[in-house]
């Protein structure tokens, strides 16, 4: 909140007219009729929506369209209240129902036609004289707009001549996942494309994102999607201008609203200039590698490869999409005269049978299912009877314990003690831990902790999708061959001791009693399930802030209480078995 101010200001003075952002159903509905809405200034789905009986997501479903037009309606109230409609006055002049909403209605069919047709109905009849629009929907009902959505969108036309032809998402960069590549899109590039978007008529273009920001605590947008939405964007994370992305667009935009005249009173005209085209005052050279040089009005012009001369009086070159200059800002984190004191650690218990539970079963239950999202962490447990004449106590090869999950990270013991870790990718979620396993004669407990990294959050039926451990889990090299596990009696227990120890969850009665131990007298062996803590005097000034994590592996971080997010610094968990 304390950054709105300053973030509004410097997409101002970029050039940006207007800013788009969401409203959150998860955040603002976080419990069926308790509505939260306490920001003038603004389509995940609340977890309690996939356990609303019959519910079917984002098709001709009675449950979920009874609960997205009661949300739907109490903001659009809210606004009206607040008078915030251009219509009433207020600075609203655009609002978006759905998103990207195509493909699921080519999956669901008639189901997904329905939908959107009612859909569109729904937000027309809510009457807030301000258009509404549909993104990526090329069927969308009149009299709502569809846009495009894209790296790209010149070749876009919208589904009647009389809609404005409109860029909702215009993509500076790409999200960054835990273990993959942070993606860079070059500003010439992105200049290029929006400029030849107004060139072939577009009317809006919307930057996605002009600033992402940071998906603080368990906010991120998908499963492995990083704790940083730092999106490549003309202003990064922190808040810092981008240069020369920032300075570049700024240029870009002042050089279309030059046009503004031309590009509002008349049709454009598109001249054939060789191989190469001009459309007005736009000049354009398609090529990627050869550059161009073109005659126009009888003055010869010089354009790059890949690139656009913007002439407002047909005459004279003010910009090129391709010729950036400037200096490339380098954002370098420096460190703090911060101190930090009194560290002192807390070793997290292996959850077994013996402990209390918050379910027993017969079989493997899905995760969300049973933590609500009320933590990434949910622990498995299970008992296994070995046999004191078993051939692997007696100087044969140790047993195989095989693992199957649909996500996101486990870690696995035996005993109490660490056997192995195991971790999916956002691209191939399943993945199969398979490690030797130390077991004795008699009963040994195997317990599991599966992690997830953020909810699933789009495609057809995604309210059905399944993380956590669901098998088999068979324990392979005894001498009865192999037994599958997944059908013996398991208990649960959902989160960790330090989660309620540290954020205050649940009852006070509820959070478990422990014992920091002063850094200095910490066992040399560490656990593997530790937590840290150190106090620290906040620092001087205004300047943004962040935590290095790099001598860290995978955990959160949480300060005054507050999660401030995930973090995941190496590649993904080995298999250690």
């Amino acid at each position: 909140m304390q950054m709105w101010e300053g973030l509004i200001q410097k997409a101002k003075d970029g050039g940006l007219d207007v800013i788009d952002t969401y409203v959150f159903w998860n955040v603002h509905e976080p419990s069926p009729g308790n509505v939260l809405f306490s920001l003038k200034l603004s389509f995940g789905f609340p977890v309690w929506l996939k356990f609303v009986q019959g519910i079917s997501f984002r098709t001709d479903n009675k449950p979920f369209k009874h609960a997205m037009q009661n949300f739907t309606q109490k903001i659009v109230l809210m606004m009206k209240d607040e008078k915030l409609f251009k219509s009433q006055g207020g600075p609203i002049i655009l609002s978006q129902i759905e998103n990207e909403y195509e493909p699921e209605r080519e999956e669901f069919g008639s189901a997904g036609e329905a939908y959107i047709k009612w859909a569109a109905e729904m937000a027309v009849e809510l009457n807030t004289e301000v258009p509404w629009v549909m993104c990526k929907e090329e069927d969308a009902p009149d009299p709502v707009i569809n846009t495009c959505n894209g790296f790209y969108c010149h070749s876009f036309s919208p589904n009647k001549p009389s809609k404005p032809k409109m860029w909702t998402e215009a993509w500076t960069g790409w999200f960054s996942d835990f273990g993959g590549q942070n993606y860079q899109r070059p500003v010439e590039d992105l200049a290029f494309a929006v400029a030849r978007f107004i060139q072939k008529g577009g009317s809006f273009v919307n930057y996605y994102m002009y600033h992402g920001g940071t998906n603080f605590g368990r906010t991120a947008g998908g499963p492995f999607i990083t704790t940083s939405y730092d999106y490549d964007a003309p202003i990064d994370e922190y808040g810092l201008i981008r240069e020369p992305k920032y300075g570049h667009l700024k240029k870009l935009h002042k050089a279309i609203k030059l046009c503004e005249n031309a590009l509002l009173t008349a049709n454009s005209t598109v001249t054939s200039l060789g191989n190469y085209e001009e459309c007005a005052a736009f000049l354009s050279n398609y090529h990627t590698e050869s550059a161009a040089r073109v005659t126009f009005n009888n003055k010869q012009y010089n354009l790059p490869p890949w690139s656009i001369s913007i002439l407002p009086d047909c005459k004279n070159i003010i910009f090129n999409t391709a010729n950036v200059t400037g200096q490339r800002s380098h954002v370098q984190m420096l460190p703090t005269n911060v101190t930090f004191h009194s560290w002192e650690t807390f070793n997290e218990d292996v959850f077994s049978l013996e402990d209390d539970s918050t379910i027993t079963t017969v079989g493997l239950l899905e995760q969300l299912n049973v933590t609500r999202d009320t933590s990434d962490y949910l622990w498995y447990s299970t008992s296994v009877n070995i046999s004191s004449s078993d051939s692997f106590l007696h100087g044969g090869e140790r047993p195989t314990l095989s693992v199957q999950s649909r996500g996101h990270a486990l870690h696995v013991f035996v005993n109490g003690q660490l056997t192995g870790s195991a971790s999916g990718t956002r691209t191939y979620k399943r993945f199969t831990f398979r490690g030797n396993v130390n077991l004795h004669a008699g009963v040994n407990t195997i317990s599991l902790l599966s992690i997830a990294v953020g909810l699933p959050n789009n495609g057809p039926h995604f309210e059905s999708y399944k993380t956590g451990v669901l098998g088999p889990v068979v324990l392979h090299g005894i001498d009865e061959g192999k037994r599958d596990l997944s059908w013996h009696k398991w208990s649960y227990k959902i989160g960790l001791q330090g989660e309620a120890m540290v954020t205050g969850l649940g009852s006070q009665s509820s959070i478990p009693f422990v014992s920091w131990v002063p850094s200095s007298l910490e066992h040399k062996k560490q656990q593997p399930l530790t937590w840290y803590k150190a106090y620290f005097d906040a620092p001087e000034g205004d300047e943004p802030l962040a935590m290095d994590m790099s001598s860290m592996n995978k955990g959160q971080v949480l300060i005054n209480g507050q999660n401030i997010g995930r973090y995941w610094t190496g590649t993904m968990f080995p298999d250690l078995g």
